[in-house]
Parts: structure tokens; sequence; C-alpha cells
């Protein structure tokens, strides 16, 4: 289903000159590619188009992203993606200087905080922390979220690597998001956190810098409608939703200016708009 939202006025799908893509639900769910991918992403290129990834990811940087998407199959260097979890340690530094942190995510998130100059405080020494992150944490328990709650309580600064609730693992079955585990955090210390993540601008700022054009002229290709679509329409760009569960038919369709089901959909829309346009094929950049 190939759906026309709001966005009618904007240039067609065969004419923009930069694509980012969402990684979880969008290009892989959890160990899997999704079909369609590869060609997808290697099509563009070979006319010359940029392309980026831009994922809330909250585990893992751009470089481990990188790595997993070239063992996939998609060829993809650190600089191809763009991460919330690699923003966190200089938003904490842009907001407070370098501050004692206590992090709720994987243990990467602490090397990340320590390169920066923060100084990483365990849950056992949650009085001493200055700002709390909260990612997605697999060891997260009771304990962990009373001491973040009560650092939050106390006057940490709070911070969310992204408010998703649901992390995919597979086609049909997700885990608790970071998302899930800020609002435990913030329910019970009673305050909102700053957010990293899509839909709020910084991770799509940087999307739109990384891909070296202008937002009129890029796509943000996504299955969430909350971080993806209503963030990236936000920020004035072309916006397609995956709609692998076959809900465009709630009306929530009118929130993108196009709907596909799958990756393989959105490639032969592509390849038929970019005909009309008369877009001629470039090198690849």
């Amino acid at each position: 289903m190939e759906g026309q939202g709001p966005g009618a006025e904007m240039p067609s799908l065969g004419r923009l000159r930069g694509f980012a893509f969402d990684l979880d639900g969008t290009i892989w769910a959890g160990p899997t590619l999704l079909p369609g991918a590869g060609e997808l992403v290697e099509g563009l290129r070979s006319e010359g188009l940029a392309v980026v990834f831009a994922t809330n990811s909250s585990r893992h940087g751009a470089r481990i992203l990188a790595d997993r998407l070239t063992a996939m199959g998609v060829r993809a260097g650190e600089r191809d993606v763009l991460a919330a979890f690699d923003l966190v340690a200089e938003e904490i530094t842009r907001r407070l200087g370098r501050v004692r942190v206590m992090a709720l995510a994987t243990p990467d998130m602490d090397e990340l905080l320590a390169a920066a100059g923060h100084e990483v405080v365990g849950v056992d020494d949650w009085p001493r922390a200055q700002a709390v992150v909260v990612g997605n944490d697999p060891a997260f328990d009771f304990g962990r979220l009373r001491a973040a709650s009560r650092a939050v309580a106390a006057g940490a600064a709070f911070f969310a690597v992204n408010m998703d609730p649901r992390y995919p693992v597979a086609a049909d079955t997700f885990d608790p998001g970071c998302g899930a585990l800020a609002e435990a955090v913030a329910t019970a210390a009673e305050v909102r956190p700053i957010v990293i993540g899509k839909p709020f601008a910084p991770l799509f700022e940087r999307t739109l810098e990384r891909l070296g054009c202008s937002a009129g002229e890029a796509a943000m290709v996504g299955d969430s409608l909350g971080s993806d679509v209503d963030g990236a329409r936000a920020m004035g760009m072309f916006t397609v939703w995956i709609d692998g569960r076959g809900e465009a038919d709630r009306g929530d369709a009118a929130r993108a200016d196009m709907v596909a089901r799958n990756l393989p959909e959105l490639h032969r829309i592509w390849q038929n708009q970019r005909k009309i346009s008369g877009m001629t094929p470039q090198p690849a950049q």
C-alpha cells in the first residue's frame, strides 16, 4: 500500500538526494537482515545517492553497528551510522561539563562516558551521581531502578538515550525498550528525562549534515511513527513509514508522506518514481 499524507507538496521520492534508514525493525529484526534491505541500499548508492543509518540504539555505537551491517551484507563504515548512543556523552558535557554519571545501560556506555572524561559511578554509589543515563539495560532490576530514581529525585540530571517502548529482537518478538525503563525511573523519581534520540532534533540534525543535503532533499525511512516519521516531519524531511504490521488503515498513514509494506515495495516505488522524474544515473559517491 502506497499512501500519500499531508506532505503532497514535497518532492517526489525519485528526486531526493539522500536517504536515512532506521535500523531496528526497518533494516534488521534482531539477528536477521530484513528482505530487500541490501538491494535497496545498493540501488540507491548506485544512483549516486547518499545513504546513512540513523538509529536510536542505546546498546552500541556506530562502529559496532557498522560492523554488524557489513557482516549481514550491507556495506557500512562508521561514518555511515549515526547512533543516539554516541551523542550521550557530548550532550552531558554540553549541559553540565564533565561530571559523575551513573548509567543503566550496557558496559559500552560506561566506556563511552569514561572516554569523554566523565567519572562513572556504580549503582551502590548513587548518592554521588550528578547525572543518570538510561539506555537499554539487560541487567535492569529493582535495585537499579531504586538507585536511579533516588539519584534523580535527589537532583541528578536525568538523560534517556531514547523513549522507544520496545526493542525488536526478531520479526515478531521484542524486549522492553529504553523508553520503558526510562519511564519507570521517571515515574518513581517524578522527573521527566532529557531525551537524546529520535524524535528529537539532535540526531536528525547530524543525519542531514552527514547526508550533505537539505531536509527537503532527504527522506527518513522507518517503522516507528512516533520516532522516525513524526521527528523527521518536524525537520521538514520526506517521510516513509514501513508499515510491516499492516496498520495503515488505522488512519495513521496520514502522518507519513509515503507508506510501504516493506523494503522491496519501497524499492519498486522509488524505481518507478525515478523513471517518471527523468533522473539519470550518476556515479556512486
